[in-house]
């Protein structure tokens, strides 16, 4: 019988078991996303990184038969010929994981720290790619300079992973013009999936503006304390990122995230919560599997 790691039908205790994959060494943090691999998948369409639409191919002169809506109307009127456009059935398409290592993202009031579950997810999401011969890229949205590569192979998934394992206490973002920086890369139209807290202001610009080309994925990581759950009286912080202090208390709350939850909606972009306390296996899989990745490849 195949065993859940952290399947729904499992008891909360079992649930909360997974460790921070800076403790494990390479073999075991390798062992443990195969098997988050397995849970996320399980269930899933197994089409789920199949492309359903066309992308233009080359234009060629009309032949009788052909239908007039495959007309290139661009070329037809400069060079007073009939042409037609040329379609290739997209059957695979590239992923871009860009996984938030800035410093907020190693703040954590529960067990596992956003970096840590965003950690896993990107592995896990990652593996899935792989199995389903989707060529897979991860880059950091920190400082940390990761070397954006697609790839078929595992161990360059395992060798893009291994450097962004280790927490940053004093790491900047740079997630909104890591993001942007993609769309060079971008030859044709891709998944890009973004794990972060979106504690970045350039991140709404930048998710828009990528996602008018290209189907993009938020996966957004939250710490309970940052719902005003620290159930303390008034205390002094000090901002992960910028360093900024500020006087907080158990009913302090980030400002901000429902406008830029609902920009991200209104643009097209497919959005899932996850709170780092809960666990996140079953409503990941359900959200990749409920919804079609591909629904706009053929735009």
């Amino acid at each position: 019988m195949r065993r859940s790691l952290l399947g729904s039908a499992m008891p909360k205790e079992k649930q909360q078991s997974l460790r921070p994959p800076n403790e494990l060494v390479h073999a075991d943090f390798e062992m443990v996303a195969r098997r988050l691999a397995d849970d996320l998948a399980f269930g899933s369409d197994t089409s789920l990184f199949v492309g359903s639409g066309l992308e233009y191919a080359q234009s060629r002169p009309y032949e009788p038969g052909d239908s007039v809506r495959q007309l290139d109307w661009r070329i037809t009127a400069k060079t007073g010929k009939a042409f037609v456009k040329q379609y290739e059935t997209l059957k695979r398409i590239a992923m871009f994981l860009v996984l938030d290592t800035s410093s907020s993202m190693s703040v954590s009031s529960a067990r596992l720290t956003k970096h840590d579950l965003g950690i896993w997810i990107a592995s896990a999401i990652g593996l899935v790619g792989l199995r389903r011969l989707s060529p897979v890229a991860i880059a950091g949205g920190g400082q940390r300079e990761t070397r954006l590569e697609v790839s078929l192979s595992e161990s360059d998934l395992w060798r893009a992973m291994e450097p962004l394992r280790l927490h940053a206490r004093a790491e900047t973002t740079q997630l909104g013009d890591r993001i942007r920086s993609l769309e060079p890369r971008l030859s044709r139209r891709s998944i890009i999936v973004v794990i972060s807290d979106l504690h970045d202001p350039m991140v709404g610009s930048s998710l828009r503006h990528v996602a008018q080309k290209h189907d993009v994925v938020v996966v957004h990581l939250e710490d309970p304390a940052e719902r005003g759950k620290l159930r303390a009286g008034f205390f002094r912080g000090v901002e992960a990122e910028t360093g900024r202090m500020f006087l907080g208390g158990g009913t302090t709350q980030w400002k901000g995230q429902p406008p830029l939850v609902q920009e991200l909606v209104g643009a097209g972009i497919s959005y899932l919560h996850l709170r780092t306390d809960l666990p996140f296996i079953p409503p990941l899989r359900h959200f990749l599997a409920s919804r079609n990745m591909m629904s706009r490849s053929g735009k």
